[in-house]
């Protein structure tokens, strides 16, 4: 069946399965759910992280994600991350901060009734995202050509590492192995290539995906017509290091490891106060002069290997040495009030726990409680969006799904009774 596009247009003013999302207790304001995309259905054919993390983004934004999971298994984050409470009950944390907020189908596409299921959900959706090896939708029955005949409208986003097509397309991939070769891992670290803290390229192919899925949605309520996404990690991560890929690509020199320095300017890094760290970036000649009028340091004004960014930067090390005597006067909390207030950029070097709790965090209200839907009901913490939307910021409707937790409401919605949903379950298609 063809959806004509008069049905199509129903996002636009259709309310979300998922209403306008259930309001989480935080200690600041108010967060909910943006309706950017209410009514907008996403299929998360997706595992692990950057699939997940692109439609988490996309719910907070108010769509309602329904994530395909295998019958008895699910996605293997349910098993990962280091709280054993959690991964007992198959929601380890890895999974509850990339899936909050959707809403779980168990389904088996190898079995004829489960692909059938899948079509109907096809016919259904806004949105398909899937990151599977390239070719293994395909080979299941739902290959680009028949999921666009399904549904006209549709538009599929298909994450992988290396790309649907290339030398390198069927290849297995996590981050660490994209951050080898997107070249990441060579510009990272001092003497030696350093791995980012973070799966960096999980992400960047994440927000990427999502992005991407914005600009279909948009085209497809223009013109009815769908789009079919190839997205890689590989490509998103080298896209996002174009400030240096630049220098290579345009002046011909070699992107190298530069520690915590800013190669661009001088000085510009990490420098040591009296008790610990802090970051300074002067990228103009105001600053510069700023930066050493609060050190008490404006002799290095006159100094002729300081005169000019050029010689800064040829200096650095020297230069560096006489600012890191200067700041051992004061501490890096009161360095960074004082250069704040001469439009200095400066900052502590913070860990993760001390990032959270700090006060901008707070009153943006990033982090958010949820009340797992778990014996004793337990309380965790997850991140929201780096979005506001009218002065609001965003967190998920709901706690994440136990497996399968949705599958008989969802075929109901698809129009299936409750004894063919028991024939389903009989022959293991869902």
């Amino acid at each position: 069946m063809h959806v004509e596009w008069s049905d199509r247009t129903r996002w636009w003013s259709r309310e979300s399965p998922r209403g306008s999302g259930e309001l989480l207790r935080n200690c600041s304001k108010e967060r909910t759910v943006a309706d950017l995309l209410s009514g907008i259905r996403v299929l998360d054919l997706t595992t692990v992280l950057a699939g997940p993390f692109a439609a988490y983004h996309l719910g907070l934004m108010g769509a309602d994600v329904i994530k395909i999971e295998v019958p008895l298994v699910g996605d293997m984050a349910r098993e990962f991350g280091e709280n054993e409470t959690l991964r007992a009950a198959h929601m380890g944390p890895s999974f509850v901060a990339q899936n909050s907020g959707k809403r779980s189908v168990t389904l088996n596409l190898k079995d004829a009734e489960g692909a059938l299921v899948f079509e109907r959900l096809l016919k259904s959706a806004d949105v398909l995202l899937e990151n599977m090896r390239p070719g293994v939708l395909a080979r299941l029955g739902f290959s680009p050509e028949r999921i666009a005949d399904i549904n006209p409208c549709i538009v599929y986003c298909a994450l992988s590492g290396f790309g649907q097509t290339g030398p390198l397309s069927s290849r297995p991939a996590y981050d660490q192995i994209i951050q080898g070769f997107s070249g990441i891992a060579s510009v990272t670290g001092s003497s030696e290539p350093v791995r980012v803290g973070f799966p960096v390229c999980d992400t960047m192919g994440g927000y990427v995906a999502a992005m991407a899925i914005n600009a279909g949605l948009v085209k497809s309520s223009r013109t009815g017509r769908g789009s079919y996404l190839d997205v890689s990690m590989l490509e998103s991560a080298l896209t996002a290091m174009s400030w240096i890929i630049s220098e290579h690509l345009i002046s011909n020199r070699p992107a190298m490891r530069h520690g915590n320095d800013n190669a661009a300017s001088s000085p510009s890094g990490t420098f040591q106060a009296s008790d610990g760290p802090i970051n300074i970036a002067t990228n103009t000649e105001v600053q510069f002069g700023a930066l050493c009028t609060v050190i008490d340091r404006r002799d290095l004004l006159e100094d002729p290997r300081f005169v000019t960014r050029s010689e800064r930067k040829k200096f650095r090390r020297e230069l560096s040495a006489e600012i890191d005597s200067a700041l051992q006067a004061r501490s890096a909390e009161q360095w960074e009030e004082l250069l704040a207030e001469v439009s200095v950029p400066a900052g502590r070097l913070l860990n993760v726990e001390q990032a959270l709790n700090q006060d901008q965090i707070r009153e943006r209200g990033l982090v958010h409680d949820l009340v797992m839907d778990l014996p004793g009901q337990p309380v965790v913490q997850v991140l929201g969006s780096g979005v506001h939307v009218d002065g609001e910021t965003l967190a998920p409707s709901s706690s994440p799904p136990r497996l399968g937790q949705h599958t008989e409401e969802i075929l109901i919605e698809l129009g299936y009774s409750a004894e063919d949903i028991a024939a389903l379950r009989e022959r293991q298609a869902i």
